[in-house]
C-alpha cells in the first residue's frame, strides 16, 4: 500500500543530465556529511562501499553508528516528511498495532532519464487536455519499480506553476486535484524549500521505493536527502527550480509486512559555497 508523505532532495547542477530537453539525475554515491558539510556526489556505489542502513524503531531514536562500519539510523514512523497509515507501517489497521522494526539498507540512489517521447505520454495521461500547457523540467526513472510507481516527472506552465506526475511505465498520475495544488502548499521555514508530494511503497524482493519532489528558491545550489538519524546524504536532481529524488532501499527480507516501519526521508539544502542553509530535521515548522 502506498504511503503519502510530503517532501524531497537532490544533486549538484553538474550531476544533472539532460535527455530530450528534460533534466535527469545522474548516478551518485552518498558522502556522510556533518550539519555544515557539503555532500559530494561521486561514482556509483561499488562492492567496497558500505551500505547505509536505516533501522526503524517503535521507540526513541538511537545514536548513529560510524559510517565506516555501515552507518545505522533509527527513524521514527510518522516523521515530518511522511504521513504513514495507521500504525506507522505499510498497511491500514482498524486499531492500534505494534509496528514491525526492519533494518533498511539504501541500495541505490541512481535515477535514469526518461525519454522525451515517454515523457509526453506520461504528461498526457496525467494531465489530460491540460498537458499541452506544460513543459517538463525533470523526468527521472527510479532504480527499482514499486507496486504503483517507477519514477517522477515535474512540469511547469507559463504561469510558473508546477505539477508532479508519478510514473508507471509510460503512464502518469497526479495525487492532486487540481494538479497545481502543490504550489505554495507547504514551504519550509525560510522559504528555501517547498514540498510537493513524496511517496513510499513496497517493490519486488522485499525492497522499498521512496520518491518525491519539490521546489527550491534562488540561492539553493544543492539539495540532498538523508534517512532517520543517519547523517549520510543522497543527491537528487535539480532543474528549472524543481528537485526530485528516487531511492531504493532493501529490507533484507523477501516480503514487507503490512505494519512494517519504513525510513523517514529528510531534505537538506546547500548554498553555492557548500554551507547547509536548510535542514528539515531541525525545521520548527515540522
Amino acid at each position: 500500500m502506498r504511503l503519502r508523505p510530503i517532501m524531497i532532495g537532490v544533486a549538484t547542477a553538474a550531476a544533472v543530465a539532460t535527455a530530450g530537453g528534460v533534466a535527469a539525475a545522474s548516478t551518485g554515491t552518498p558522502t556522510p556529511s556533518a550539519s555544515t558539510g557539503t555532500p559530494t556526489p561521486s561514482a556509483s556505489p561499488s562492492a567496497g562501499t558500505p551500505a547505509v542502513t536505516a533501522t526503524p524503531s517503535a521507540g526513541a531514536s538511537q545514536p548513529v553508528a560510524s559510517p565506516s562500519t555501515g552507518a545505522t539510523s533509527t527513524p521514527t514512523a510518522g516523521g515530518p516528511s511522511s504521513t504513514p497509515t495507521s500504525g506507522g507501517g505499510l498497511g491500514p489497521s482498524s486499531g492500534p498495532v505494534t509496528p514491525t522494526p526492519v533494518a533498511f539498507t539504501v541500495t541505490s540512489a541512481k535515477a535514469t532519464p526518461i525519454g522525451a517521447k515517454a515523457v509526453a505520454e506520461i504528461l498526457a495521461s496525467c494531465l489530460g487536455s491540460d498537458a499541452s500547457q506544460y513543459h517538463p523540467v525533470l523526468a527521472v526513472r527510479a532504480p527499482v519499480a514499486g507496486q504503483d510507481e517507477d519514477g517522477v516527472v515535474v512540469a511547469l506552465n507559463s504561469a510558473n506553476q508546477y505539477v508532479q506526475c508519478e510514473t508507471k511505465g509510460r503512464k502518469g498520475t497526479s495525487q492532486d486535484s487540481p494538479a497545481t495544488f502543490v504550489n505554495g502548499r507547504l514551504w519550509g521555514t525560510g522559504h528555501l524549500i517547498e514540498y510537493f508530494d513524496s511517496t513510499g511503497e513496497p517493490a519486488t524482493g522485499g525492497q522499498y521505493l521512496t520518491l518525491g519532489a519539490g521546489h527550491y528558491a534562488p540561492g539553493v545550489a544543492k539539495v540532498t536527502i538523508s534517512f532517520g538519524t543517519d547523517p549520510t546524504q543522497y543527491p537528487a536532481a535539480m532543474a528549472g527550480g524543481a528537485f526530485a529524488y528516487t531511492i531504493a532501499l532493501s529490507s533484507g527480507t523477501t516480503h514487507l509486512g503490512p505494519n512494517t516501519e519504513t525510513p523517514t526521508p529528510y531534505v537538506h539544502a546547500y548554498d553555492a559555497s557548500g554551507n547547509e542553509i536548510y535542514n528539515q530535521k531541525t525545521d520548527p515548522a515540522f
